[in-house]
């Protein structure tokens, strides 16, 4: 709260604000009003979810079209038709973020800039929508008897709105969904191994963004009462670009200030419009370099600047992990059936009926060479990967080929091989994200029961809390994880894969990276995971470590199985030496065996 203390003189001054305007001053300060509330919708989309959206512009001329038209040919009231307006505006939201689902990056805005100008182009030549003309005399919005024909009033009507507009924005990204569509923006193969849906997430994002500009269309045609397709045209669409990059995409507040900033600024250089679209541009690019986080963004800039040059992240250290409690034993039965599986890629066979089974409770090892199917199988059983044949059972269910957010939720967790933590996150948002278990289903609260979802985060933040202190984080919780010491971030991936309670845990090479003690806090950490009743499968190339942690192992070659065993029969197996030293290579003798499973 004290950090949101500084919004009441704010929300003082801009409800006095009309006082010291004139007739012309306050249209424009109408409508920056309406520019803030279709840029916090492209912040939420582009920003916060990270989807290239040209087509928020399009959003406000659906919102504004639908209410000039339902008014003044079809005979609705102007807030009944409002109300199909924003229904209208998401639908179309939905309609262009379905790319989404197929493509990202620079292809994403290509087809959504194109849906943004075949908007324009319809509006243009429709005779429904008043072709190049437009529509007008649409009608003034009735609100018990005010009369929002004048400019003052129709502003405090913006002001309330805007005001609905922004909080709920900041509950979004301040709440679960919001770090799940960050988390996505960041790496959306970590956000769904984490259990975030992404198609759903990316359509979210869309929809968010086509409800935020069907309300500022909305509000442009009750106050100018009159819509043509020039107020919708491509150039409008990057000035608005131009807001959400200078104010800073990933704050909703930087977006409002840049908004409001380039309106007033666009009025300040009216006489010299040319001029001023070369200067919107080569500001752009300035921040791009130079500010990429835009104007909100600095203060963090400079604070990571300064961090750095005082050397505080390479001087951050780990607490000591606390032990879980060891959990009664397992019944028993496999947690994991890996049942002939063949993975398949264009030329080449990276899996060739890879079969193993790892009983519940157990430490099983995953050895091998370089390219030999390793890193795969985890992207099979995970969900990443379909296999080509075979099939995968966890607990006795089938689960082959299905998504990585439902496995997620039927208790696989895993690490990565090479580090994929959110790094725009800090290390309690990244344990936050995994420990959100919120099914798809949940999404309907954030504007239904806000509460709910405020009483929802306070949970997960004390949960957050314990587990950071578990895995001895507390001094580095805060912190952007890019800024900490690599072991660190290897402790947090782990942290986080734990927040998820699976009761299976991959972790893909956890000991890369670490020097001698870390790799024995290492071995003490998986054995107190394992004794609380998680099972554990781990690739390894550190053979000191598989060795003296692991039941059993697994050894590919190939994309095959050539050894399974304990690991001391398992070093010694002919097919292991020859995979790892070459066919010339002698048996080990039984002292080297003996010394490599200590």
């Amino acid at each position: 709260m004290k950090r949101l203390a500084w919004l009441v003189p704010v929300a003082v001054a801009a409800w006095l604000l009309p006082y010291g305007l004139d007739g012309y001053a306050i249209h424009v300060a109408d409508v920056a009003v309406i520019f803030a509330i279709l840029a916090v919708g492209l912040g939420l989309t582009m920003g916060v979810a990270g989807q290239i959206n040209l087509a928020q512009v399009a959003f406000f001329g659906v919102g504004a079209y639908a209410v000039a038209i339902l008014t003044t040919q079809a005979g609705f009231g102007f807030w009944a038709a409002a109300a199909l307006a924003l229904l209208i505006a998401m639908v179309f939201g939905i309609l262009v973020g379905i790319p989404a689902l197929r493509m990202q990056s620079h292809y994403l805005g290509i087809v959504t800039l194109g849906l943004a100008l075949a908007f324009t182009n319809w509006v243009t030549n429709a005779d429904i929508a008043g072709r190049a003309e437009g529509i007008s005399d649409i009608p003034v919005p009735p609100l018990f008897g005010v009369d929002l024909s004048s400019g003052y009033l129709f502003y405090y009507v913006e002001l309330v709105v805007f005001a609905l507009a922004l909080a709920f924005a900041l509950l979004v990204t301040r709440s679960p969904l919001g770090r799940r569509l960050r988390a996505m923006r960041d790496d959306d193969l970590a956000a769904g191994a984490l259990g975030a849906q992404i198609p759903l997430l990316r359509m979210t994002a869309f929809v968010l963004s086509g409800l935020y500009g069907g309300v500022a269309g909305v509000l442009y045609a009750g106050l100018i009462r009159f819509v043509a397709p020039e107020s919708f045209n491509i150039a409008n669409m990057f000035l608005l670009l131009a807001m959400v990059i200078i104010g800073g995409r990933s704050s909703i507040l930087g977006c409002v200030v840049g908004a409001v900033a380039l309106t007033l600024l666009r009025e300040a250089l009216l006489d010299a419009s040319g001029y001023a679209q070369l200067g919107y541009g080569l500001v752009v690019v300035l921040v791009v370099v130079f500010a990429p986080r835009g104007l909100a963004g600095l203060p963090g800039q400079l604070r990571l600047l300064l961090r750095r040059r005082r050397g505080d992240g390479s001087r951050a250290q780990l607490g000591a992990f606390l032990p879980y409690e060891p959990a009664p034993s397992d019944a028993g039965g496999n947690a994991l059936e890996v049942r002939a599986v063949t993975k398949r890629f264009t030329g080449l066979t990276a899996l060739d009926g890879v079969s193993l089974t790892v009983p519940a409770g157990q430490i099983r090892g995953i050895v091998g060479p370089n390219g030999s199917g390793k890193t795969t199988l985890f992207n099979v059983i995970s969900g990443f990967y379909t296999p080509t044949q075979g099939s995968v059972l966890l607990r006795g269910q089938d689960l082959t080929g299905a998504a990585p957010y439902r496995l997620s939720l039927c208790g696989v967790a895993r690490t990565f091989q090479n580090l994929r933590l959110f790094e725009d996150l800090s290390v309690r948002e990244n344990i936050l994200v995994g420990l959100d278990r919120t099914p798809t289903s949940w999404i309907w609260r954030y504007p239904s029961l806000p509460w709910k979802v405020l009483g929802y985060e306070r949970t997960l933040r004390a949960r957050a809390g314990e587990l950071i202190e578990r895995f001895g984080l507390a001094d580095v919780a805060d912190a952007d994880p890019r800024s900490l010491p690599y072991g660190i971030q290897r402790r947090i991936e782990l942290a986080r894969a734990m927040a998820m309670s699976p009761s299976l845990l991959l972790l893909d090479e956890p000991a890369a990276g670490l020097n001698g003690e870390e790799v024995r806090q290492l071995g003490e950490i998986v054995r107190s995971i394992r004794d609380s009743g998680v099972t554990v499968v781990i690739i390894e190339h550190n053979m000191g470590l598989v060795m003296s942690l692991c039941e059993q192992v697994t050894v590919l070659s190939s994309g095959r199985v050539i050894a399974d065993g304990r690991p001391a029969e398992v070093a010694v197996h002919p097919d292991v030496v020859a995979a790892y030293l070459g066919d010339s290579m002698s048996t080990p003798s039984e002292a080297a065996v003996e010394e490599a499973s200590r």
